[in-house]
């Protein structure tokens, strides 16, 4: 039996906390929701900010909501771009890594660490996580289809209730397969 799940391909983005939210957009200021995104409460911001590295510099998305510590997700093109090492983490997972200046039209702040290029990885919803017979922090390999297939591996499985199944990988990750947002791929365990 063929297990299949959709792809979310994740552009560069932002999760910013509430106090470098405010430095960089003013005293009180709430992220203005754009659209919603794949995992339910998560959302792209109107907002935008521009990161700057050594060499060079872009504008970002913010997605939503509000998060306990500030981190930027790039693609590894991004960082040769911005001037700093492209280093593949897990989301939250940021010490040690680069830093980079975040501006907004109030102010910048100046990230010591928390950049990175966001490990490939699953979610599931613990329903559809049994489903799969999929475990939460499992490593699995995924499958894609078509003139370009491939395989990605070690794509980290996250489980929670509150998640909604997706297979998440950056820009150029889905360049590579030629992968567009809402194409599948299959599960190998």
């Amino acid at each position: 039996m063929e297990k299949r799940i959709t792809v979310g391909v994740s552009g560069r983005h932002a999760h910013i906390s509430q106090a470098d939210l405010e430095t960089l957009f003013g005293k009180g200021y709430e992220l203005t929701v754009f659209k919603d995104l794949s995992q339910p409460g998560q959302y792209a911001a109107e907002e935008r900010i521009e990161v700057v590295g050594p060499k060079g510099s872009f504008n970002t998305r913010i997605l939503g909501p509000v998060r306990s510590r500030s981190q930027v997700e790039i693609s590894m093109t991004d960082s040769f771009a911005l001037g700093i090492k492209g280093v593949v983490r897990n989301s939250g997972d940021v010490t040690g890594t680069p830093g980079a200046i975040l501006r907004g039209p109030a102010g910048e702040v100046k990230l010591e660490d928390g950049i990175i290029v966001a490990a490939r990885h699953m979610h599931f919803q613990t329903l559809d996580a049994e489903y799969f017979g999929i475990e939460d922090k499992q490593v699995v390999s995924v499958r894609t289809k078509g003139d370009r297939s491939l395989i990605f591996n070690n794509v980290l499985c996250r489980v929670d209730d509150n998640f909604g199944l997706d297979f998440h990988i950056d820009t150029d990750e889905a360049n590579a397969g030629a992968i567009k947002n809402g194409d599948e791929v299959e599960l190998i365990i």
